[in-house]
């Protein structure tokens, strides 16, 4: 009996090492993923911005911003990884 339960303490240390170093494969893609995004927000703004100073609106005259605030994505101020909901 002794020796099942070490087996299996030692099959679930096994398992959560592995878990662990999954959770943190995946913490750091969504890291990545929030930057890019973060990036990716940035680069819309600065067009969007260049557009305006040109008289013009983008093509679909939507607001991206306001739809992603509505969707819970953004803030509407978002510009720190930190302001994007994952």
């Amino acid at each position: 009996m002794r020796t099942q339960l070490e087996q299996r303490l030692q099959q679930l240390k096994s398992e959560f090492e592995l878990g662990q170093k999954k959770l943190a494969e995946v913490e750091a893609q969504a890291a990545n993923l929030r930057n890019t995004l973060l990036r990716i927000s940035g680069a819309i703004q600065v067009l969007e911005e260049e557009l305006a100073r040109e008289g013009q609106t983008p093509e679909d005259g939507k607001d991206w911003r306001a739809e992603a605030v509505g969707a819970g994505e953004v803030t509407p101020e978002a510009t720190l990884t930190s302001d994007i909901k994952t």
